[in-house]
């Protein structure tokens, strides 16, 4: 293939790529975004199979077909409240990947090789070291993001693993030096056995990664999760010698770990804390604590919010978890019949990943122009008439402003307590992730609405359309 036409085809993806990430950034051009990415990766893919030639094409256009398919079914079947373990899912699938590139790379350099040679004298230094890099990397991000899934499931609990860091510590250099003997030595069986030791290594690095993550860090596991199968996507670039490889897994990376980074600030906390992983386990707080709770129904509120002038609707996990988002837009809907000023305002870790409550509320196709991010409606709640906090928790709890010593202290928050009149949408006083009290149930222009979230709201819309209809 003339290089010319190689180099400028790969300018193309890259292109491709760096449009589409940069239109990620808002919601409006999100969809369009992610197509451009899957464009820039189908010409990606089609540039390095006829650049490397001499390929059977029957597999690759059978491998596409059934990759294509199981990314189809996975994608339809699964609700927007899914969303978070797909993604997991698939971060793994990505980490997969590349770590059977590079098997593959040992396999035919040692294993089907004629000659009694070594993967390093085969492949070269660079090639054989960052074979290994992507084997451990990619499977680590495998097991790993496997188990984040399960946990989103809430089939596995958290864990917690005694002397931890001595087991992962252990594990990665057990990896690290299966990966050189198996690259080093030109037995067959030594270095096949040297490859399945650094497989189950890497396994257990991600298995000991996560396991005592609790489920508000979630958010940040994804997009460190999804950053290391960027890396391994890099890593496995360098072996195979393709640049294009290389500048495709070094942005995923740097995109993930910049999310990972935005996050942690969201949340106040470093990412070595998040994974030491001491914040949000099962824990339970002590409802007696409440001393002053209010509470209603939506026939009282719903008089409340009608002669109101600014509403915001606040969604958390537990919406989600109801499937209550049109239910919200019902409401939405109800208060713009009455010329009442209605906003969604976000929280960047509210949910199980980043921008999960923008994929919810998209599904009930509320306008991107309702949705607020935090820095964007903090600034108007104190001259807000109505909050409505939808299983929303330790992200809009002044625990975080008013208690240095919470758990949650620093961490910023929606401040909806600074609004007129406070309805919060809650099945019990079960507490959040975090474990602990939320001051806000206890202040006196806070009031409890306690049900289903979607039952709770499809009454609020019927009480407030009958009001339209007067």
């Amino acid at each position: 293939m003339n290089p010319d036409l190689v180099a400028v085809t790969a300018l193309v993806s890259i292109a491709l790529f760096v449009v589409g990430l940069k239109r990620l950034a808002r919601i409006r051009t999100a969809r369009s975004g992610n197509a451009l990415m899957a464009g820039g990766m189908l010409l990606a893919v089609v540039l390095t199979l006829v650049e490397q030639g001499g390929i059977d094409w029957r597999w690759i256009v059978g491998g596409l077909g059934v990759g294509a398919a199981v990314g189809v079914v996975v994608v339809v079947r699964a609700q927007a409240t899914q969303m978070p373990e797909i993604v997991a899912r698939f971060n793994g699938y990505g980490g997969a990947a590349s770590a059977l590139v590079a098997l593959s790379l040992f396999w035919a350099a040692v294993v089907e090789s004629s000659s009694a040679t070594s993967a390093l004298d085969a492949l070269g230094p660079v090639a054989a070291l960052t074979g290994v890099l992507s084997v451990v990397i990619g499977v680590t991000t495998l097991s790993g993001s496997v188990l984040a899934e399960l946990k989103l499931r809430g089939t596995v609990g958290d864990g917690r693993i005694p002397v931890r860091s001595l087991v992962m510590g252990a594990a990665l250099v057990g990896a690290l030096a299966l990966g050189v003997l198996s690259v080093t030595t030109s037995d067959v069986l030594t270095a096949e056995l040297g490859l399945a030791g650094l497989v189950v290594a890497s396994l257990l690095v991600g298995v000991v990664l996560v396991v005592p993550i609790g489920g508000a860090d979630m958010p940040v596991v994804i997009s460190l999760l999804n950053s290391f199968s960027g890396l391994a996507a890099a890593a496995a670039g360098f072996a195979l010698a393709d640049p294009l490889l290389i500048i495709v897994g070094t942005i995923v990376g740097a995109a993930g770990l910049i999310l990972t980074q935005i996050m942690c600030v969201a949340m106040n906390r470093s990412l070595l804390n998040v994974m030491i992983g001491g914040f949000g386990g099962d824990v339970a707080a002590d409802t007696s604590d409440y001393v002053s709770i209010t509470s209603s129904d939506a026939e009282e509120a719903a008089m409340v919010m009608e002669i109101a002038e600014r509403v915001v609707i606040v969604p958390g996990y537990g919406l989600a978890q109801a499937r209550a988002q049109t239910a919200a837009y019902d409401v939405a809907k109800a208060l713009q019949a009455l010329d009442i000023d209605v906003r969604f305002a976000i929280h960047p870790v509210a949910g199980r990943m980043p921008g999960h409550m923008n994929v919810v509320l998209a599904e009930a196709e509320v306008p991107y122009e309702l949705l607020y991010e935090m820095d964007q409606i903090n600034q108007d709640l104190p001259q807000t008439d109505v909050v409505v906090v939808v299983g929303a928790n330790d992200v809009v709890n002044p625990a975080a402003n008013t208690q240095p010593s919470s758990p949650i202290a620093g961490m910023p928050i929606l401040d909806v307590a600074t609004a007129r009149r406070v309805f919060v949408i809650k099945r019990s006083l079960s507490p959040g992730y975090a474990g602990i009290k939320n001051e806000l149930f206890d202040l006196p222009n806070t009031t409890m609405l306690f049900g289903d979230a979607k039952e709770v709201l499809d009454q609020l819309a019927v009480e407030l359309q009958q009001v339209a209809k007067r």
